[in-house]
């Protein structure tokens, strides 16, 4: 039996309509007809366009990304509209959405023609070329607005108000951020324009596949028997969904309308279940091969090759799933829930066999970026392998529709990425042209010292707070660029300091007050929205730790690590997550005492930190708990 008769999904009207309220980038207008027919051949041409940058032409890259910033300008216009609930009005763009969308495009086509020209007058600029540059960098800010939000154009302005302030002149400015690679079209459009997108592009057709409620199935098929069975299927198929999908809130929302009614109706309190969709869904942006479009950024940024980025990040990825999939367990235990019945369920092998060919496109993915093909090159034969595969059964079959469908769907989906980018550069282009990050790196440093500690702390605070109104991208492409080097600076390696907030960018989706994907899944489970941050913060506590731990312990991160140090790492880690479950959700075989949790949580805190004195000491500590467990409950027994 599928999920569909064990889990019932909500209409898809309401899954539409959370997707509306929580995720700013599925406000979009409605069409039928004609009008739908042109606004998807408008983004299938962006796709044409995508492709052939990408596989076929030779341009200068400021060409290369002024044209992909200016083709989704005018699209963005067309499809966004001025406001939430103005998209009732089907068919309907108003004359001035079409006028800034033709506006924006002209003003990023007007580089592009124009050049030869503007490179070899370097900064003494025209008037024009003045007028245009601003005109461009205020539509692009209008259309963010629409599509992110306004805290990452407050962060942007406060930036480009402080190089006013330091006396910078409007010519200097523009120029800085409209007409070199060090602003708006510098690397983070750079990265999005050649790598994110043909990742996007792939989730696309992924999810056209069927390979959503195929990772829905098989989680049901591995854990749903289990006690509390349908929370650990929310895990597995968050986790595996986390594979391709870079979105907190989407990943929620999808996964979360099949998940969180059963979670509910199995015996969780509602906040309980969102929470654990919640914490799951945002952990897929950590879960390689893909890990959300922030990791390619971390790539151009460190100039560590992405494979490499891909490979440290599994164990880290791995304990957080580990974490929650155990506290969901011990929770489950405590509360004395059931699985799923056995005939509700579908067989493995049956399953697998049925449709086990869908992995194929990720494993093509995996393996030609290995051999060391480049991201972009993989993704595309990772494209066409799932676009072949769909052929091996008539249910999951690409039809011309649904070919077109998945383009589309991409191509909308690059936009609010593409927009964060580009107001990223924003902030990376006036600290390079103001110093900002060197003044920036001083005043830390001086409240810091030489308190390792204090520095991650405040990092931390820093991408947490960015990270409540800005995009992972964004956050992390401001973090990288101001934060991460005065960690590095502190001597800690590239690779952990840029994983570090990563990691924290990412946990601001869940952490309270403004916790997205949290109040995304408390809408679906009605439930107290920060009640169901408080308990995702608390079911995902590893991000939280792993990241301190990996900056301290770079081998954790496989740095610098022999075969044997990986296996040591691997095994004391996961006993160190079992010790922190047990410790913070108070049950084993039976409730713990206060004197069995406290060395639970510290049996699991040394245990994650590799070492050989560490790992002693934690081992004989979680012995301690489980033994004197063994024995109470024994002794409870009759």
């Amino acid at each position: 039996m599928t999920n569909d008769k064990a889990m019932p999904e909500p209409a898809e009207k309401e899954t539409e309509a959370l997707m509306a309220q929580f995720d700013r980038e599925s406000n979009v207008r409605r069409f039928s007809g004609v009008p739908d027919y042109l606004v998807k051949g408008l983004l299938v041409f962006f796709t044409a366009y995508v492709f052939w940058v990408t596989l076929v032409a030779v341009i200068p890259e400021q060409v290369r990304r002024c044209a992909f910033l200016g083709i989704l300008i005018f699209i963005g216009y067309i499809i966004y509209p001025l406001r939430k609930g103005m998209t009732k009005r089907e068919n309907h763009v108003p004359w001035y959405d079409i006028v800034l969308g033709c506006l924006g495009a002209f003003s990023f086509f007007y580089f592009v023609v124009h050049f030869d020209a503007i490179i070899n007058r370097a900064i003494m600029l025209k008037p024009l070329d003045i007028g245009v540059g601003v005109l461009g960098i205020l539509i692009l800010a209008e259309l963010c607005r629409r599509v992110v939000g306004i805290p990452i154009l407050v962060v942007a302005g406060g930036f480009i108000t402080y190089a006013v302030v330091s006396q910078y002149s409007l010519k200097r400015i523009v120029h800085q951020l409209f007409y070199t690679t060090d602003g708006i079209i510098g690397t983070p459009i750079g990265v999005c324009s050649t790598f994110i997108v043909l990742f996007i592009f792939l989730a696309s057709f992924l999810e056209k596949s069927g390979i959503a409620s195929f990772f829905i199935d098989l989680a049901n098929s591995v854990a749903g028997f289990a006690s509390g069975g349908p929370a650990k299927v929310a895990v597995i198929a968050s986790g595996l969904s986390g594979m391709y999908s870079g979105s907190s809130v989407a990943n929620t929302v999808g996964s979360g309308s099949v998940t969180i009614p059963v979670m509910k109706k199995t015996g969780y309190k509602p906040e309980f279940a969102a929470a654990v969709e919640a914490a799951a869904s945002t952990g897929g942006q950590i879960m390689p091969p893909i890990m959300g479009a922030a990791a390619f950024l971390m790539a151009e940024l460190t100039a560590i090759p992405y494979p490499v980025i891909a490979v440290s990040a599994i164990l880290p990825a791995v304990l957080y799933f580990t974490g929650i999939f155990l506290m969901i367990h011990f929770e489950a235990k405590k509360l004395g829930l059931k699985g799923l019945p056995r005939s509700s369920i579908p067989p493995f092998g049956k399953l697998f066999l049925a449709k086990g060919y869908l992995f194929l496109p990720i494993g093509v993915l995996v393996t030609f970026m290995t051999i060391g093909f480049t991201p972009a090159y993989a993704a595309c034969l990772a494209i066409s392998t799932a676009i072949v595969v769909s052929f091996f059964r008539k249910e999951t079959r690409f039809t011309l529709k649904t070919f077109a469908e998945a383009l589309a769907n991409g191509a909308k989906n690059t936009i609010g990425v593409a927009m964060a980018c580009a107001i990223a550069g924003i902030v990376v282009g006036i600290v390079s042209l103001t110093g900002l990050g060197q003044v920036l790196i001083a005043m830390l440093l001086s409240i810091a010292s030489t308190n390792l500690l204090l520095a991650l702390f405040l990092t931390m605070i820093a991408c947490l707070i960015l990270g409540m109104g800005i995009p992972t991208t964004a956050n992390y492409v401001i973090m990288a660029t101001i934060t991460a080097p005065i960690v590095v600076r502190m001597g800690v390696p590239v690779m952990a300091a840029h994983m570090f907030v990563f990691y924290f960018g990412i946990m601001a989706d869940i952490t309270p007050p403004v916790a997205l994907a949290a109040y995304a899944g408390s809408a679906i489970a009605k439930s107290n929205p920060i009640k169901t941050g408080v308990t995702a913060t608390r079911l995902a506590i590893t991000a939280f730790i792993i990241p301190y731990i990996f900056v301290f312990s770079p081998s954790m991160l496989f740095i610098e690590t022999t075969p044997f140090q990986v296996i040591q790492i691997i095994l004391t880690s996961c006993i160190g997550m079992f010790g922190l479950a047990i410790g913070i959700e108070g049950y084993m075989l039976r409730p713990l005492k206060i004197f069995e949790r406290l060395p639970a949580v510290a049996s699991g805190l040394l245990l994650i930190h590799p070492g050989w004195g560490t790992d002693i000491i934690g081992l004989g500590l979680v012995a301690f708990v489980v033994i004197f467990q063994i024995i109470e409950d024994r002794r409870s027994k009759p």
